[in-house]
């Protein structure tokens, strides 16, 4: 009996070993499928990453390109506001921009001048804006400059700008308004908030009205005595040298004259011993 009972004590102790082993084999197998399972991912994980930024460097260099191209597709457009929508067709529309200009802007321009124009917008009860392509950037710049001309007209013109750069420059006006409140002078450049300097000629005009005129500084005035007086030295001398000349005889004259004065009275001597 007692046999029997060690026997069932040995087999417990070998079947706990057993499950033990079981244990830790099962925890090893759990940790390594873990540990491969983890680096599977982050292999994926990384190649996926990878992938997003190089697709995300993609779409920027996109978006740049597209805003580039967007920018120079309306760089010669002006948009007008508030011309009445009576044409009929395409030629009767470009008629009207090319009588507009002429009338407002007194610019004479003709078909060849004008790209494009064209209305914008659904057709409704309010005249829709025209946009007009010029075939030169320097007619869009030459009616850009006189748009104060349309002042009380019941007209106004502006850049065309694509509607993402038109939200984003009605924040920047906001900023604009804040900047200039304190003092700074800032403006909105296409989609930039552009800071200016103050302006310096006015700031170089106030040090010259402080500094000393000409006329009150005393060492200015103190080298123009100086110039006189050396002006007048000088006169002076020449005044002496000219009366010398005029009164008196210059010493070399002097001299040859008397010298020949003592030759002539010698030779009248010999002349008279010859004679007796």
């Amino acid at each position: 009996m007692e046999e029997l009972m060690n026997m069932l004590k040995k087999i417990q102790s070998e079947l706990d070993e057993q499950k033990n082993t079981i244990i830790k084999n099962g925890e090893m197998v759990t940790e390594q499928v873990t540990r491969n399972i983890n680096s599977n991912l982050d292999q994926k994980f990384a190649i996926l990453e990878s992938k997003y930024e190089n697709l995300k460097d993609k779409l920027d260099n996109q978006e740049k390109g597209l805003y580039f191209i967007e920018k120079q597709v309306r760089q010669r457009n002006i948009v007008f506001f508030g011309i009445q929508e009576n044409e009929t067709n395409y030629f009767n529309l470009e008629n009207n921009m090319i009588y507009f200009i002429k009338k407002y802007f007194s610019l004479e321009l003709d078909k060849r001048d004008i790209q494009e124009a064209r209305r914008i917008g659904k057709k409704g009860d309010k005249a829709r804006p025209i946009t007009v392509t010029f075939t030169t950037l320097g007619t869009k710049i030459n009616i850009l400059k006189q748009k104060n001309t349309l002042k009380d007209s019941g007209y106004y013109i502006q850049e065309d700008y694509p509607q993402n750069i038109l939200e984003k420059r009605r924040e920047l006006k906001e900023q604009v308004k804040i900047e200039r409140e304190k003092g700074n002078l800032a403006i909105v450049k296409y989609d930039k908030l552009v800071f200016l300097q103050k302006n310096k000629e006015s700031t170089t005009k106030n040090k010259r009205m402080l500094s000393t005129s000409p006329e009150n500084n005393p060492i200015t005035n103190k080298g123009k005595e100086s110039q006189a007086s050396k002006k007048n030295k000088s006169q002076t001398s020449v005044g002496r040298s000219s009366s010398f000349s005029d009164g008196a005889l210059k010493p070399g004259i002097l001299s040859f004259l008397t010298t020949k004065d003592s030759n002539t009275t010698a030779q009248d001597n010999m002349n008279k011993k010859n004679s007796n």
